[in-house]
């Protein structure tokens, strides 16, 4: 079977895709990256406190916006199924949690069974709703004493050793991206050129610790929590005085809680945390990873002949299989539901 996932995370720079191939094992068949037009990206990033028209209106427009760059993607190939993870607007676990982006816009424009929604069945069974990418990290990288850790806008972590756990560890690259944008007009820190130019504020450091980051598993957290509104609150003053000094205060916080999450939480010590997402880019981040993260060596994920913002997409590619053949694809274990369920909805 061939399927093809489609991902925006809280980044909000685009919509990725990857096509995969499932037989008895996976293989990676392609993977492209669409930017959003600015004015999409400015409507999806200010899109948690809009009314009610206007979320409709941008449902629709990024739906179709997916619909395009699903169709050029696909050309004249024909996938099995098509799995859109949409673009999340608001996630309260175990609660509710919204995801935009009209899925029926996909289906109409590539003529491909469309799964969407996929969290909705994991929280009505008891579960976070999140995270939903370890099934796949399993299926992909089998038991071993490793993690895979996923540097997006939220940082998540995968356990694949023999009792499978997976959490959010709190921010990836989403307070640092605020920052920049605040600070330097720019989307993100490339390379992690500004946070290298910078020194740590011990202060600033002991400022950004939230009580939720030692909450134990299962958890999941997003934009809610780790906000414009929390860095302007803990560095407003600072960024504007010393934005370097900032960025490089923000970018340790994220190598720190990622380690903190690993060490308080994992109870043997990993071997190796193969890393994947946007922050996996970032030079300096991946710099401090590897003593946060010690005794456990930080991989990056094309090590293993995988593009570094093609796991999620291609996560969703195969939870959308899942779907279409109707077996579960949530672990229990991970999201705290009382049992495996069949994910998302279909349509034709």
């Amino acid at each position: 079977m061939i399927a093809v996932g489609l991902m925006s995370g809280t980044s909000a720079d685009g919509v990725s895709l990857a096509a995969i191939r499932i037989d008895r094992g996976l293989k990676f068949l392609a993977y492209r990256t669409f930017p959003y037009p600015r004015a999409l990206r400015e409507r999806i990033l200010a899109a948690r406190h809009c009314r009610t028209p206007e979320l409709s209106a941008l449902h629709g427009d990024l739906g179709r916006y997916f619909g395009r760059c699903a169709k050029t993607f696909i050309g004249r190939s024909r996938p099995q199924v098509i799995g859109s993870h949409g673009q999340t607007v608001w996630h309260e676990p175990g609660r509710h949690s919204l995801q935009i982006g009209e899925a029926a816009h996909i289906a109409e424009a590539t003529g491909v069974p469309t799964v969407c929604d996929f969290r909705a069945a994991d929280i009505a069974a008891g579960g976070q709703g999140a995270p939903l990418v370890p099934y796949f990290d399993r299926a992909l990288f089998g038991v071993r004493n490793a993690a895979t850790l996923n540097l997006g806008g939220i940082a998540n972590v995968t356990i694949l050793t023999k009792d499978p756990a997976g959490f959010d560890t709190g921010p990836g690259n989403c307070l640092i991206d605020e920052a920049m944008r605040i600070a330097y007009g720019k989307p993100r820190d490339t390379g992690g050129r500004v946070a290298a130019t910078g020194k740590i504020d011990r202060a600033l450091l002991a400022r950004l610790d939230d009580p939720w980051l030692r909450r134990p598993p299962p958890k999941s957290t997003g934009r809610e929590r780790f906000s414009r509104e929390f860095l302007l609150d803990r560095c407003g003053a600072a960024l504007k005085r010393k934005p370097a000094d900032v960025i490089a205060t923000l970018t340790l916080f994220t190598a720190k809680t990622v380690g903190e999450a690993i060490a308080r939480f994992v109870r043997k010590p990993l071997q190796e945390v193969i890393v994947s997402g946007g922050g996996m880019l970032n030079r300096t981040l991946m710099a401090q990873l590897e003593w946060t993260l010690w005794p456990a060596v930080p991989r990056p994920v094309t090590v293993y002949g995988v593009h570094p913002l093609a796991k999620e997409p291609a996560a969703f590619a195969l939870l959308a299989a899942e779907t279409l053949r109707g077996r579960p694809g949530n672990l229990p274990s991970v999201t705290g539901a009382r049992r495996p369920v069949v994910l998302g909805k279909l349509l034709r």
